[in-house]
């Protein structure tokens, strides 16, 4: 596949999702159903809710050069916070495993780079789309789901992915870190927000960067 182009042109944002209850409704409606049939793989019940979706997109610095990879974007909530933060929806490499929520993001999205595929294999679903280093991995993955290996093994590919310094951004329901917080290599450095009390559950976002 060629790499990933960036365009100049820009969406506006106030077209980018209806903004009515029976969205809200509806979505909340897939992701019950995707959960239902897969618990382990979708992780949540319902979407992530509007404070969760900006605090997660406040740690992407729209200036930063590079695409941004979103791993797990589900209905795209954090996606549509994002575009608002003022990050161009071109730059945006969605991966996606759930195929009913790869063709609403086609719909919703249709400048961003929709993938199918293994977002914990994103070495081999991503790297050959980036055509240079992503300035930001933003994860909404049930990483407790997976062993400790494999969540160190995704956050060690994201960060061969980006540029020195880029945040990989990840969600938690839980009262400790996805990923330890404490790395005895000193491979990453790691730091988490206040709780978002307002989700539902409420959750917390960790950062974590690649010294």
């Amino acid at each position: 596949m060629p790499p990933l182009r960036r365009s100049s042109a820009k969406l506006p944002t106030e077209a980018l999702l209806p903004k009515d209850g029976r969205k809200v409704r509806d979505d909340e409606a897939r992701f019950l159903k995707s959960w239902l049939e897969r618990p382990l793989v979708t992780g949540a019940v319902t979407p992530s809710g509007r404070l969760l979706a900006r605090t997660m997109a406040s740690y992407v610095d729209p200036r930063r050069d590079g695409p941004i990879i979103e791993l797990g974007p589900g209905t795209g909530p954090v996606t549509e916070a994002m575009i608002r933060r003022g990050v161009e929806e071109d730059r945006l490499v969605l991966v996606e495993f759930n195929p009913d929520f790869c063709a609403l993001l086609r719909r919703r999205f249709p400048r961003a780079t929709v993938v199918p595929g293994d977002a914990y294999d994103i070495r081999r679903t991503v790297g050959s789309l980036l055509g240079e280093p992503a300035a930001a991995t933003v994860s909404s993955l049930p990483l407790f789901t997976k062993p400790l290996e494999q969540r160190l093994d995704l956050l060690n590919a994201a960060h061969d992915l980006m540029s020195p310094g880029a945040p990989f951004v990840q969600f938690t329901y839980a009262v400790v870190p996805p990923i330890p917080a404490r790395c005895a290599q000193g491979s990453y450095t790691a730091s988490g927000s206040n709780r978002v009390w307002l989700n539902l559950p409420p959750a917390r976002v960790w950062v974590y960067r690649r010294p």
